[in-house]
């Protein structure tokens, strides 16, 4: 860590002090600090920001985000330099490694990676998160959280629970069925109710077939959802019967918590899954406390209410999250981005197929 305003010209037990306090955020080091930090809803509790304040001296300014897209639209709209750190799934992140809008992230500066579970710290072993440049292998991210996708339904709606994708789209299911409203997920979840062999490279004819699936989906259902807060309200005023859960347990968590009796399924054409992670944007202003944030987060209090108060499993501590099933569909970088949500906006707003695949 840079000591801004710090003379190196210290007595030898001085200089220890100094850099001791650098490892638990130094007094004044970042005292007028601002951190820009990018999260979905539940990363960042309210007493977990607050903490981290009073810790660093610096200030958090929070933004919630609620789709991949509108993560992409904001850390790209001034080339990474309105945000400092964000949580970003490992699919999502080759698409900012690509733009070069992150920079890598140094795991020897963050403690808290060392009380991570060994699969969670041999970061070379889960992909996307290394890449080689300049002949140097650096690490881009650093493991959060992480979810299956599967389904969530009514008890008192199902006699037995539902075994496939495809009731999303059952006749019987007609006007009580919420989904989730981001391109790159619909897209995928048309892939696999099809039975096509990649869920993330579309080809050729795929790519009508799926629209026509989607189309479907549309008419199905009651509607879409971004936060995970409005699928729960959607869910008991409307008394939906089934839900493809994109933010997984979190959402069976809050909804167990508001009284429903619902149950939670891996389908048999698997369940996606994401791994979330903290990454450093390329105009991150002080990469110091990037890396303070982080560990902060990695820390028994932030990594303890993701799993008590959002119902998501934490990279500290083994978890009941079914993410050891072989029908676990790890997310992957899609072919084509910005096709999936331009197809996905027409999709939505209304559009017949042959508009939707209109140039």
């Amino acid at each position: 860590m840079k000591l801004r305003g710090v003379s190196l010209r210290l007595a030898p037990p001085v200089r220890l002090v100094v850099f001791i306090l650098s490892g638990v955020f130094a007094a004044g080091v970042h005292a007028a600090g601002v951190l820009r930090v990018l999260a979905w809803p539940g990363y960042a509790d309210a007493e977990v920001v607050r903490s981290f304040e009073q810790k660093s001296g610096a200030r958090v300014e929070l933004t919630v985000i609620d789709t991949d897209e509108s993560l992409w639209q904001k850390v790209s709209a001034n080339g990474g330099r309105d945000f400092d750190v964000m949580a970003v799934n490992t699919a999502e992140l080759q698409r900012y490694i690509a733009a070069d809008l992150v920079q890598p992230v140094d795991p020897a500066r963050i403690a808290g990676t060392r009380r991570q579970l060994p699969r969670f710290r041999k970061l070379a072993d889960i992909p996307g998160l290394v890449h080689v440049r300049q002949g140097r292998a650096e690490a881009y991210a650093i493991p959060y959280t992480y979810s299956t996708m599967g389904l969530i339904y009514d008890r008192r709606q199902f006699a037995e629970a539902p075994v496939s994708i495809s009731a999303l789209w059952e006749p019987r299911n007609k006007g009580k069925v919420l989904a989730y409203s981001g391109g790159a997920h619909s897209f995928s979840l048309a892939a696999q109710a099809l039975g096509f062999p990649s869920p993330f490279r579309l080809q050729g004819a795929e790519w009508a077939r799926a629209v026509d699936k989607l189309i479907e989906l549309r008419r199905n259902v009651l509607g879409f959802y971004n936060r995970p807060e409005e699928s729960v309200q959607l869910f008991l005023r409307h008394r939906v019967a089934l839900m493809f859960a994109n933010y997984g347990l979190q959402q069976l968590h809050m909804l167990r918590a508001a009284g429903a009796d619902v149950g939670y399924v891996i389908p048999r054409e698997g369940a996606l899954a994401w791994l979330d992670c903290w990454a450093v944007t390329r105009g991150a202003r002080d990469v110091d406390l990037v890396h303070a944030w982080i560990d902060h987060l990695l820390g028994d209090t932030a990594s303890g209410l993701l799993a008590r108060r959002q119902g998501l499993a934490n990279t500290l501590v083994e978890s009941d999250a079914g993410t050891s099933s072989d029908r676990i569909v790890w997310l992957a970088a899609v072919e084509d981005a910005p096709r999936r949500e331009a197809l996905w906006a027409r999709i939505h707003s209304g559009d017949r197929a042959t508009r939707v695949l209109a140039p």
